[in-house]
């Protein structure tokens, strides 16, 4: 969503209007705010989809985000419901990322709006609450390794329908962490 300078600022003005006279509708102008703040305001429409707002583009930093938060929902998920043996099979042979493999995030220095991205989308928007509450800095460069795995990721998922990932293609994907050049 463009909004220019001036309509942040009546936006900005109308937010506090809400707070102070506490007015309880359907907009939450704490949202608002963190939308403007954050420079998040192409989640205005998503938040308030019932609002017939014009067609946007999704930023492709949003979409590139979101595609790495569903595919670690399905690494996450899939791990979890691993036996004990396929899960010591993944823990050995995606050595060292194959040990409860969690979404740790993006740097922080060099990565921040990938960072400032997926909180936003999991806190804000509600959406990945399984990543709810945690720190989304990794405090290493994270973004290749994740392009690497969801290069993979997305030829097992557009091959067939995948309801869980199994042990063997947790594998396959986790082993992108290790950079090409150190394999």
């Amino acid at each position: 969503m463009k909004i220019t300078d001036g309509e942040k600022l009546i936006l900005l003005m109308l937010s506090e209007l809400y707070d102070t006279l506490d007015v309880d509708g359907e907009i939450e102008p704490d949202f608002i705010r963190s939308a403007i703040y954050s420079d998040k305001t192409w989640s205005i429409p998503w938040k308030y989809s019932g609002i017939p707002f014009e067609n946007q583009e999704t930023p492709g930093i949003v979409k590139e985000v979101l595609d790495i938060l569903d595919m670690w929902s399905f690494i996450e998920y899939s791990y979890g419901e691993l036996n004990d043996e396929d899960r010591a099979y993944v823990e050995k042979e995606a050595s060292p990322f194959g040990k409860d493999p969690k979404f740790r995030g993006f740097d922080g220095n060099n990565e921040t709006d990938y960072m400032g991205t997926a909180s936003f989308i999991v806190n804000q928007l509600d959406r990945f609450e399984e990543f709810k509450g945690r720190n989304f800095n990794s405090h290493l460069p994270s973004v290749d390794s994740y392009r690497r795995m969801l290069t993979v990721f997305n030829k097992m998922r557009n091959n067939f329908y995948l309801d869980s990932l199994s042990a063997e293609q947790l594998v396959q994907i986790l082993k992108e962490k290790v950079h090409p050049e150190n394999r």
